[in-house]
């Protein structure tokens, strides 16, 4: 496969701060592959929440990281920069960026790089990266969540939330989680959580603590913050850890902390995006290790939600702002 490059392609700009309407096609220059990078043809791109806080004015870029939106691509490898190996042109790729993933071409550092598993079509490849790093490097790396231990994910039905169930059932552990409605609910049963409350009509603590005679979870993974934390707390048990990665509601909250010192807590966090390459770079390669055998057996498959146009993201947007997906929200990009 030999790509021919174009001088310029079509992105999606923020023509300023705001909602979605704000997102509109513009020309762009197509970047070329520096040394350690891979210029990838993008055929798909992934919508993720913190694309819409940064839309919002709220996330900038991390430093030398382009404007444009998108944070996950899958698509062709079309130029290697220098030094690059274990890579090749035409290779099919997905990859975390720290942006422009809403374009023709987007550019990755090469140890972000991950082969397509071949039971996978470019849409799902697309949905893969920003999930699955953020779930294993929280969960399984921060958390040190282990076989047999019992996890609490607010969120269920998420892009997060349905690679955390998958994830955590795949590997034996026992996966309570909260979602908006009982539809919801039934989705993340089937997706392997053992309890899914719906936190419209049911006290999560309560149900944690009623399906753990009174035990708690042994770790909980976050992106609500706000009042949810001294609830969070109250679900845990003796070396429970919390992991928060997003505040929905808020980052500011006021907590009891003598149960943390009681049961010897650890309330963790962290951001991916700002991480250095050789850190994404050691999350993609247990990622190789543990994780795609795992897709490749069928065992675990992203769940989409829906797909846009590139031309469309704004109305991608406006489907993830109003909370209805389940599962990921793709862009298309070239067929």
């Amino acid at each position: 496969m030999v790509f021919m490059l174009p001088e310029t392609m079509t992105a999606i700009a923020c023509t300023a701060f705001g909602g979605p309407e704000v997102l509109a096609p513009t020309r762009i220059a197509v970047p070329r592959p520096g040394p350690g990078e891979v210029l990838i043809k993008v055929a798909t791109a992934g919508v993720n929440r913190p694309d819409v806080i940064q839309r919002q004015g709220n996330y900038p870029p991390p430093p030398g990281a382009p404007d444009t939106l998108g944070l996950e691509v899958a698509g062709h490898i079309a130029a290697l920069g220098a030094g690059v190996k274990g890579h090749a042109v035409g290779e099919a790729v997905c990859a975390l960026v720290a942006g422009g993933g809403y374009a023709e071409y987007c550019l990755a550092p090469a140890p972000q790089v991950l082969p397509v598993p071949t039971s996978l079509s470019m849409v799902e490849a697309a949905a893969l990266p920003e999930t699955f790093f953020t779930v294993w490097s929280n969960l399984f790396d921060r958390a040190r969540l282990e076989k047999g231990e019992t996890l609490l994910v607010h969120g269920g039905t998420s892009g997060i939330g349905t690679t955390a169930i998958m994830l955590s059932h795949a590997f034996g552990v026992r996966v309570f989680t909260t979602a908006g409605s009982e539809d919801k609910c039934q989705v993340c049963r089937t997706l392997g959580a053992d309890l899914a409350i719906n936190y419209r009509t049911t006290d999560f603590v309560e149900a944690v603590k009623t399906a753990t005679d009174g035990k708690g979870v042994d770790v909980i993974l976050d992106m609500v913050g706000g009042d949810y934390t001294d609830r969070n707390i109250k679900c845990l048990t003796v070396e429970g850890r919390l992991v928060q990665i997003a505040f929905l509601k808020s980052s500011r909250v006021e907590v009891n902390l003598l149960p943390m010192m009681l049961k010897r807590l650890t309330l963790t966090g962290s951001t991916l995006r700002g991480r250095d390459i050789a850190f994404k770079g050691a999350i993609a390669a247990a990622l190789k290790r543990h994780v795609w055998p795992l897709i490749e057996a069928g065992r675990v498959r992203p769940v989409i939600d829906s797909t846009y146009p590139l031309a469309l993201a704004a109305e991608a947007h406006r489907r993830i702002d109003g909370g209805a997906h389940i599962g990921k929200i793709i862009l298309t990009v070239t067929p």
